[in-house]
Formats: structure tokens, C-alpha cells, sequence
């Protein structure tokens, strides 16, 4: 079940609402839990044991690792804790004799990430076992993140508030980031999809491709993260936001600043600095910044284009922290374009299924191969997507933010702010439905992670 679903959104989601919000304060944590269970076995029941395993490894752990601190049971608990959740990504992720059960990246990251720091002090094991499931397996951001680390989320989960403003926030949200995935993310998703199907290719439209596919999963996992957050919100709850407009950046060091946040950071805190960080010398800070971001690269998946993605943002890391960042955040607007075009190029090694794909595409794209600048079809198609692309480039901007801002604090000085945004909602959703009834392409990239 995915939020662009007719059955998320007219079935599933107003039914679990109306439960939640009737059934008393001591339960809310059981009736989230039940109904996040059901969302995660409408997909994969026969996983279910898998999570449920899982979280009990680390409930049982993280209090035997409470208890003894700075004993060797405790330590022997967080790596028997590490040694299983890793172990259960590994044999299900990164072989090929299973399947890949949905979300797995997602809530092993954030089970990690709790024994941990319960080992290191800053939060205390939660006793009661339906309020870590609660955690885990929460619905909004169980199948493709944010990582919601603990300490994020421990006060709410045993004491939060439920407010009109909030709900209208988190509804706000919600069909903001529906309207990411529907209305721009499949659309850009189609026009990905030519690129494949043409008969006669062209050197532009190899660009016109790369251009969609770098936006599509920006749209596609910003989006989700958008709907996770309102959600969130919804139900009382403040997710860490995801993305900050990356695409805006100076550097590529500030664009994963902004791209997957809450994955960045994790990656920082649980990996990076235990391993010494930037204050280390130049060789170890080099082997830091590899191993890192090959990791980064392979959370993805087993293949080879995600490792080459990784190493390929770890290499430009390093070249920008060792020589040219000063340089580079100063050269304004090449700095951008600088940005633009190796993200650009890195979504492509991103989006290709194999090392020969990539050879392929770049090559294309490049003039490197027999393609014609441009062809009759490949223009046709550029032209009749080029609304879709035009709306995709400024959107990804805070132009559009800004501009609504302005917008609501024109309307709030005649009291139709609340009217305004109401029916901006309310055209986003019906538009959105439209588009889900009429069963255009919709499936969200970031299940497979």
C-alpha cells in the first residue's frame, strides 16, 4: 500500500484517523500500532516476523545494555544487537536467493541507532514494548523514512498533544507532498520512460532524460518525505525534516546538507565520527570519507551503479574538502552549474541498471555515440513534456514557497488566508485523485531501499 493510492487515501487513512482520534489517550500507541502493522502486512505479511524479530532483539538489548553499562553484557548485548539487525540487511538485502523485504534500510537504521544510544547514554530504553513497536513500525515513515532516530520522537511517544493547528498543518503538508509525487513525480517518471522507447534517440533528449530523472527523485522521495511529515504532524508527532531544496546548493558539501538529511546524518553520527571524523590526518580523512559514502552508496542496494554512486560523491567530497571548497562557494553561479551538472551525471549512474547502461547513457549524452543531435520524435516529446519540466526546475526552488508566503500574507489582511489555502488543498487533492483514477505510472522509487 503506498500514500498515492486510492486505497491509502480514501480507505485506509480516514478509517485509522477516525479510530485514533475517538479512542482514548492510553491507547492511541496500540490503535498506531495495530493499524502500522496491517500497513506494513498489506504489502509483505510473510515479513512480518522478520520485523516483529527484530524489534524484539533490540527491546531485549537495549535494557540489558541499560542495565549494565560500561559491563561486559552490556557490550556483548549492543553487539549481538548490531550483529543481527546488520546481519538480517545483509542476507536479505544484499543477496539474491530472497527477497527484499520493504523498508528494511529504513527500520534497521533507526533500531541501530536506538541501542546505540542507549549504550551511550542519551536516551533511556523504553520499557514498555508497545511504544517501541509504536516507533518502529509507525506507518508514515515506515516504508521509506525519514529516519526518525529515538531521541526525536521519545517524549511523544508517551506524552503528546493533538491540536487543530497541528492537524491543519499536518494535512497541509500531507497533500503538498502528494501533489510532489502525483502531478510531478510521474509525470517526470513518463518522460524518463520514452527516453527508453524511442525509436530514434538523440543526443538532447539524452540530457532531456537525465535532467527528468535527477528531478523525478527529488519529486518522488521529497514528496513521500512531505506526506511522512504531515502525517507525523497529524498524529502529534514532529518527524526530522528530509530535504531543504538541494538543488539550490553552492557545493556538492552542501548539497547532501540538504538531500536526505536524516540518511546523511545518520551516516555522520553512528558512522563517520566514531571512525574519527575530519579530525584525523589527510590520509585517514581520505579512507574516512571512502568508506563512508561507499556504505552511503550501497544502502541503496547491491548493485554496482550504487557503489560507483557512492565512491563518485565521496571522490568530489574529498577533492572539494582538501582543495576547493573555499573556491567554489565564492565563484558564484559557476558554483551552481557546477552543482547542476555532476548531480546531474550522478543520477544517472543512479538510474542505470548496469555498468554497460551507464557506459550507454553517458555516452549519449556526451556525443560519444551515433545518435543525431536531435530527432523529430525525441523533439516532440521534449516539447509536450516541457511545461512539466519548466514547473519541475522552478518548484525545486523556494521560489514557488516565497511566493505563496506572500501570497497567504496578502489574503490574512482580508481574513481569506484560511479560505485560500483550503481550496489550494482541495484542487491539489482532487487533481491528484484524478490522475490516481486514471492509474498513470506511480510507483515510488524509494520502496526498494
Amino acid at each position: 500500500m503506498v500514500f498515492s493510492s486510492m486505497t491509502f487515501l480514501y480507505y485506509f487513512l480516514p478509517v485509522v484517523l477516525l479510530t485514533y482520534f475517538v479512542a482514548p489517550k492510553k491507547a492511541k500507541n496500540g490503535v498506531l500500532l495495530l493499524a502500522s502493522l496491517f500497513f506494513y502486512a498489506w504489502g509483505e505479511p510473510k515479513y512480518l516476523i522478520l520485523i516483529v524479530g527484530t524489534i524484539l532483539i533490540g527491546y531485549v538489548s537495549a535494557l540489558i545494555i541499560e542495565k549494565n553499562k560500561d559491563k561486559m553484557s552490556g557490550r556483548i548485548a549492543l553487539y549481538v544487537a548490531l550483529f543481527c539487525c546488520l546481519g538480517f540487511l545483509i542476507v536479505f538485502k544484499y543477496t539474491s536467493f530472497l527477497p527484499l523485504p520493504i523498508g528494511i534500510s529504513f527500520y534497521t537504521f533507526q533500531l541501530i541507532s536506538y541501542v546505540v544510544d542507549v549504550h551511550r547514554g542519551k536516551v533511556k530504553a523504553q520499557k514498555n514494548l508497545i511504544n517501541l513497536f509504536t516507533y518502529v513500525v509507525m506507518f508514515p515513515q515506515l516504508i521509506a523514512g525519514p529516519i526518525v532516530r529515538y531521541e526525536n520522537v521519545e517524549k511523544e511517544l508517551n506524552h503528546r498533544t493533538h491540536s487543530i493547528p497541528m492537524i491543519r498543518e499536518g494535512i497541509s503538508r500531507f497533500v503538498i507532498g502528494l501533489g510532489k509525487k502525483v502531478l510531478i513525480a510521474n509525470q517526470l517518471g513518463e518522460l524518463a520512460d520514452v527516453y527508453y522507447k524511442v525509436e530514434e534517440n538523440s543526443v538532447v533528449f539524452a540530457w532531456v532524460w537525465a535532467i527528468a530523472s535527477a528531478l523525478q527523485i527529488y519529486y518522488d522521495f521529497s514528496g513521500y518525505s512531505d506526506m511522512a511529515i504531515g502525517l507525523g504532524r497529524i498524529l502529534g508527532f514532529r518527524f526530522p525534516e528530509n530535504f531543504d531544496y538541494p538543488y539550490i546548493s553552492k557545493s556538492i558539501t552542501e548539497f547532501w546538507r540538504r538531500w536526505h538529511m536524516t540518511l546523511g546524518g545518520w551516516f555522520r553520527d553512528y558512522v563517520y565520527i566514531p571512525m574519527g571524523g575530519s579530525r584525523v590526518g589527510t590520509g585517514r580523512l581520505v579512507i574516512n570519507l571512502l568508506v563512508v559514502w561507499t556504505l552511503t552508496g550501497m544502502w541503496h542496494g547491491a548493485s554496482w551503479n550504487f557503489a560507483i554512486w557512492g565512491l563518485y560523491f565521496g571522490i568530489l567530497l574529498i577533492i572539494e574538502k582538501l582543495y576547493m571548497l573555499r573556491y567554489i562557494q565564492n565563484a558564484k553561479g559557476i558554483n551552481h552549474i557546477y552543482v547542476i551538472f555532476a548531480t546531474v551525471i550522478s543520477f544517472v549512474i543512479f538510474s542505470s541498471d548496469t555498468l554497460r547502461d551507464i557506459g550507454v547513457n553517458l555516452s549519449n549524452m556526451f556525443g560519444l555515440t551515433r545518435l543525431k543531435g536531435i530527432t523529430e520524435e525525441t523533439l516532440y516529446y521534449t516539447v509536450s513534456y516541457g511545461f512539466t519540466l519548466f514547473v519541475s526546475i522552478i518548484g525545486a526552488t523556494p521560489l514557488v514557497k516565497m511566493l505563496g508566503t506572500k501570497a497567504m500574507k496578502a489574503a490574512e489582511r482580508y481574513k481569506l488566508d484560511s479560505v485560500m489555502e483550503s481550496v489550494v488543498l482541495a484542487l491539489i487533492l482532487i487533481l491528484c485523485t484524478a490522475h490516481l483514477v486514471d492509474g498513470s505510472f506511480n510507483p515510488f522509487l524509494y520502496f526498494r531501499f
